[in-house]
C-alpha cells in the first residue's frame, strides 16, 4: 500500500511508522488513522519484523485531532455520528496497537498532546527528545480526553497526577514527563533516534515467540488473580518447550556463546 500520510519501512527485524504530516504537528485525521491501522496490521502479520518503532517527522510526534480536517469542524456532530467516528477511527487504532503482541517503542520527537499522547502510552517503550512536550488539552476546549487518556494515564501517573494532567490542561516538559513516569527515558534531540535503534535491535535479538508471550502475560495480567495467572504461564511454557528457539537457547549457553533465535 502506498502511503500518503505516514512512511512505513522496514529494516532487518525492525519496522518504523513515522507520522509524516510536519506541517500539522502530526496531527492525525481519518486518512491517517486508517494508514496506521494498516501498517499496524502489517507489523502483526510479518513474522521477519520483531518490533516496531513509532515515531513523528518534523517538530511533533503527534499534535492529536486535525480538528481542520473534520467535515464542518465549527458545528457540533449528530450524537451517533460523533460516536461512530470514534468507534470506527482512533478507538479502533487504540486496540489494534494495544493488542500488538510484538515490543512497540515510541520515539517521541516533539509535542505530544491528547490522542498523540496516548499513541505513545499504548506502546512499550517511551523514549522522549529532550525538546518534547506532553499532555492533554482537551478541557482547554470544554471537550474531555476521549481518545483513551482516561485509560491510561491513571495507570502511568496514579490517580491525582492522571486529574491534574487533564482538569488543568497543562503540557509538561520531557523532565517532568520522565519525573512522573510518562516516559521512561529522556535524551538529547539529536540522538533519539539512535537510542530507539539501539533498543529495538537489543529486542530484536531475543527470542521472538517468548517475547510475545511473555508481553501478552504481562498486560493480561494486570487484571488477573494469582491462581488464573499461573495457569496461564504453565500453558505458554508448554508452547515454548516445543520451539526451536526454546532449543537454540539452552545450547547457545551451554557453548558460552550467543544464542541466535529464528522465530520458530
Amino acid at each position: 500500500m502506498d502511503y500518503k500520510t505516514i512512511i512505513y519501512k522496514v529494516d532487518g527485524y525492525i519496522a518504523t511508522i513515522t507520522l509524516n504530516r510536519p506541517d500539522r504537528l502530526n496531527a492525525y485525521n481519518n486518512e491517517v488513522l486508517g494508514e496506521l491501522m494498516d501498517a499496524i496490521d502489517q507489523v502483526r502479520k510479518d513474522d521477519e519484523v520483531r518490533v516496531l518503532i513509532l515515531t513523528g517527522a518534523g517538530r511533533g510526534f503527534c499534535a492529536g485531532g486535525d480538528i481542520s480536517g473534520f467535515k464542518d469542524a465549527s458545528k457540533p456532530h449528530p450524537a451517533l455520528e460523533s460516536l461512530m467516528d470514534m468507534r470506527e477511527g482512533y478507538h479502533q487504532l487504540a486496540l489494534s496497537l494495544s493488542r500488538l503482541d510484538k515490543p512497540a517503542i515510541a520515539a517521541i520527537n516533539g509535542v505530544a498532546v491528547g490522542g498523540g499522547l496516548n499513541m505513545a502510552l499504548m506502546c512499550d517503550f517511551r523514549i522522549a527528545s529532550d525538546r518534547a512536550r506532553l499532555g492533554d488539552g482537551s478541557l482547554r476546549f470544554g471537550f474531555l480526553p476521549d481518545d483513551g487518556g482516561t485509560y491510561f494515564l491513571p495507570r502511568y501517573l496514579g490517580i491525582e497526577k492522571a486529574l491534574e494532567l487533564i482538569l488543568t490542561a497543562e503540557l509538561v516538559d520531557a523532565q517532568e514527563a520522565l519525573r512522573i513516569g510518562l516516559v521512561g527515558r529522556v535524551v538529547p534531540h539529536d540522538e533519539l533516534e539512535k537510542a530507539a535503534l539501539e533498543l529495538a535491535r537489543k529486542l530484536a535479538e531475543g527470542p521472538p515467540i517468548a517475547q510475545r508471550l511473555a508481553k501478552r502475560a504481562l498486560y493480561k495480567q494486570l487484571n488477573m488473580e494469582l491462581p488464573s495467572s499461573l495457569e496461564d504461564l504453565a500453558l505458554a511454557a508448554q508452547i515454548l518447550s516445543h520451539t526451536e528457539d526454546r532449543e537454540e537457547g539452552r545450547k547457545a549457553f551451554r557453548e558460552k556463546r550467543k544464542p541466535q533465535y529464528k522465530g520458530r
